[in-house]
């Protein structure tokens, strides 16, 4: 070991990120291992949860009790067409939330020491995704048991909810593999949330989320119809009050697919690729 110290120094190696190949169960392993470290990170800051929790809630009551009367044909109608949307909006909350982490895990050097460790590049996001995925998912729990509290009634049965609930976790998966993608690309987390917060606006706004398209000018109800919430929104309504389903799903199904196979392989390039 001394005669390794004294040893005269070799050139300038830069430091960088620990290529190693493992198998898909061990890449299994390591991502359930870094999204149970993110989730004890929540358990210790429970305030982590108010976007995916608090947040809808305060839009619906707004929404229902402000805006109700004046959008829909009453409080009770406009509910039952506004908490899917707001189902959506509450994915959308916790997507956002995945690339601040990151940049966040960057700037306090985190990142560095999990590339140096022989895992998976994968890992470390797919670790992030899973454990927002069940941020999301306990969101669309504490959001329908307030839906009920205030009068929302599903229409259908209990496989459309599981349905619409599955729907909504896949599209927050999608939604996350674009927030991971800008949180590993932009610098400052500060950054991040106004950018997070900038590209969810024409998603959410610009869809059947809060208002009928039909209520809309021409120019807005085309972008309506292209938008991939306008999909999963109507979707759900159809899996949680009744309404056409299948062809909405089906398009919704293309756009998660599409999405993921565009910003997951350019989240994991770039988390590779970055160095601070």
């Amino acid at each position: 070991m001394t005669a390794a110290l004294l040893a005269p120094p070799g050139p300038d190696v830069k430091p960088g990120p620990t290529r190693s190949r493992v198998d898909l169960r061990t890449a299994v392993g390591q991502s359930l291992a870094i999204a149970r470290r993110n989730l004890i990170q929540i358990k210790h800051d429970p305030s982590q949860l108010l976007d995916a929790t608090l947040m809808p809630m305060v839009f619906t009551l707004v929404f229902v009790y402000v805006f109700g009367g004046a959008i829909g044909k009453g409080q009770a109608d406009y509910r039952q067409y506004l908490i899917p949307g707001i189902m959506v909006q509450t994915v959308s909350f916790a997507a956002q939330v995945t690339g601040t982490a990151l940049n966040l895990d960057f700037s306090k050097g985190i990142m560095d020491r999990f590339r140096s460790m022989p895992i998976a590049r994968s890992a470390v996001l797919s670790g992030r995704i899973l454990a927002d995925v069940c941020r999301l998912t306990l969101g669309q729990a504490v959001i329908l048991a307030f839906a009920f509290l205030i009068g929302f009634r599903v229409r259908t049965d209990v496989a459309g909810v599981l349905a619409a609930v599955g729907l909504l976790v896949l599209y927050g998966v999608a939604l996350s593999s674009i927030a991971a993608y800008i949180g590993l690309v932009i610098r400052s987390p500060q950054a991040v949330q106004s950018v997070g917060f900038l590209w969810m606006i024409p998603l959410q706004f610009g869809s059947s989320m809060f208002a009928p398209p039909s209520t809309m000018p021409g120019w807005l109800q085309a972008f309506v119809e292209v938008n991939p919430t306008t999909l999963v929104v109507d979707s759900c309504r159809g899996l949680l009050v009744g309404g056409p389903v299948a062809g909405n799903v089906a398009g919704s199904l293309i756009w998660i697919g599409g999405v993921m196979l565009v910003f997951v392989p350019l989240a994991v390039r770039q988390y590779g690729r970055r160095t601070l």
